[in-house]
């Protein structure tokens, strides 16, 4: 495991987990847990949250490619300023004007910031396939193939689109998938009834929201698997979650793009539909007959 400037500190060790030792694992694993906190702490508190040794949590900075403990803090303090990035405070600068002005000068302008646009949202996609853990996508799929029960998808203020779109595809292939909508209160009602053969599916990017982490947490002491779907510098959800998948959003905007998880969403389906096609087919095909009259 080697220090990937492109990668957030939280990407290197799910990526890089299985490189480490039994104990740098779970000096890991802590850090993960309450992501990046853990790590803005002291040598020795960091190694008694994690119940291993000081050498063993220096070891582990090592590993991750910095030279110091400062370093790595300094790198962390960072994440934790961009995940607390609010509109105002991504616009970096306004656009230069065109040179010359006049129709033409903005229409090269505009063709400018498109193919801008356009490279960014381009790797926000690769980085976010590309860094995906080894077989964390594959246990996804399994464990919504597999779920007998319901499966319970939720989204942000944003985001909920997204869970809104993956509820409506998974509703075709499977039977048992609700949408969770309407106001935080009403989640709770919704919670009555969920039990450990369910599964959560939450979409949390920053700012990450309050009520999807208190939500996550009721789901979580009754045991219900989660997956949760975030930015690089993952929702505090993560701590509960049992599969986390990742996705690049940043843009050269005041707002964050969803192009990536949208990507990550339609893969889901796509493998899903793949996993469950004996299933599947049947009702596809009695959708299409109530289509047809």
């Amino acid at each position: 495991m080697t220090g990937d400037k492109q990668q957030t500190v939280a990407e290197q060790i799910r990526t890089g987990l299985q490189a480490l030792t039994a104990t740098e694992q779970k000096a890991a694993r802590t850090l993960l847990a309450s992501y990046p906190v853990t790590g803005l702490e002291t040598v020795a508190e960091f190694a008694r949250h994690a119940s291993v040794s000081a050498p063993t949590i220096l070891r582990f900075i090592a590993k991750l490619g910095f030279d110091s403990y400062p370093d790595f803090q300094r790198t962390l303090r960072a994440e934790l300023n961009a995940q607390l990035a609010t509109p105002l405070a991504k616009r970096d600068a306004p656009p230069e004007p065109a040179a010359g002005g006049g129709a033409g000068a903005g229409s090269g302008g505009e063709r400018a910031f498109l193919e801008r646009f356009r490279a960014a949202l381009d790797d926000n996609i690769t980085q976010t396939f590309a860094l995906l853990p080894p077989g964390e996508f594959e246990a996804t799929v399994d464990l919504i193939a597999q779920t007998r029960a319901r499966i319970h998808v939720i989204g942000g203020r944003f985001t909920d689109a997204l869970a809104r779109y993956l509820s409506a595809h998974l509703r075709i292939v499977r039977p048992g998938v609700v949408h969770l909508v309407g106001q935080s209160d009403n989640w709770r009602d919704q919670m009555l009834d969920i039990t450990r053969r369910d599964l959560l599916i939450v979409f949390d990017i920053r700012r990450y929201q309050e009520d999807l982490a208190r939500l996550a947490a009721v789901a979580a002491k009754r045991n219900v698997p989660i997956v949760l779907l975030t930015d690089q510098w993952l929702s505090p959800i993560a701590a509960h979650a049992r599969h986390v998948l990742a996705a690049r959003v940043a843009a050269p905007s005041n707002w964050d793009s969803s192009v990536a998880l949208l990507a990550l969403v339609e893969a889901l389906v796509a493998a899903t539909t793949e996993a469950m096609w004996d299933s599947a087919r049947p009702r596809i095909d009695a959708l299409e007959e109530l289509r047809n009259g």
